[in-house]
């Protein structure tokens, strides 16, 4: 079967600094794909490289059989590539109802079926999808409230909803649980897991969360120092006495 997404000798280089190095891996669509590395180790390049952020230095880079290389972050958007980030990203001055209506709108425009600029109000049936998207995400009883005002679980709620919006059939995640409290972290994993059960989405993200990756993760690669360490099942990589290592410290780079 031809994975969902897939790269090819893929690297990236910053003046004389080389970030990611002749990476090469597969995701298999419907799986959990899951990145981890120390601090340094190129994850979140990496995401920007395959979300079309950043151009690749080298390499090539596939959805399905589509080489989708040099194409632009907004025509990812389009074939399928969600993302969320690290930071979230929400209009924070805005309500949540009112983030959602621009995301579905923006989605809907794509398609060439968006409102004209010349009408004010959403139609009824974007404004019930987004409270229904609201509602999926636990967070209907907040929606005439502006998104500066939630808590951050609420607001990675948020982002969550916004990138559900698109419609994707690949879902990149950039450490989903960053800044949460305990409690806060579990219920973001079953929310994330439910969700890609009900949608059926591939998933793939990077996480410090141990015990998250561990939980959700159907294959984990190991990143270090921009290159790829190890990849495959989360116990035979959890076993491995060089990734035991590079999260003891002792490989630990800080570029």
């Amino acid at each position: 079967m031809t994975p969902i997404l897939r790269a090819e000798g893929v690297g990236k280089t910053y003046g004389g600094f080389q970030a990611l190095k002749n990476l090469s891996f597969e995701v298999a669509l419907g799986e959990t794909f899951a990145i981890i590395g120390p601090n340094g180790a190129g994850k979140t390049t990496l995401f920007k490289v395959l979300a079309g952020e950043e151009a690749r230095t080298t390499g090539r880079i596939f959805m399905g059989k589509q080489e989708i290389t040099r194409t632009s972050a907004d025509e990812r958007a389009r074939m399928g590539l969600g993302r969320t980030f690290q930071i979230v990203r929400v209009f924070p001055e805005s309500t949540l109802m009112e983030n959602l209506t621009v995301a579905i709108e923006a989605r809907e425009r794509r398609k060439g079926q968006g409102r004209r600029f010349g009408r004010v109000l959403p139609s009824g049936s974007v404004t019930n999808e987004a409270y229904q998207r609201l509602a999926a995400m636990g967070i209907a009883r907040l929606h005439a409230t502006e998104a500066r005002h939630i808590s951050l679980g609420d607001r990675k709620r948020l982002e969550l909803a916004l990138t559900l919006a698109i419609e994707p059939t690949v879902l990149m995640m950039d450490e989903p649980t960053a800044g949460m409290s305990p409690s806060e972290r579990l219920a973001i994993i079953d929310l994330i897991q439910s969700t890609k059960e009900a949608l059926g989405l591939t998933i793939l993200l990077t996480e410090h969360d141990m015990d998250f990756v561990f939980r959700l993760a159907g294959t984990v690669m190991v990143m270090n120092q921009g290159e790829k360490l190890m990849a495959g099942h989360p116990n035979v990589v959890r076993a491995s006495e060089a990734v035991q290592e590079i999260y003891l410290g002792k490989e630990i780079s800080h570029a």
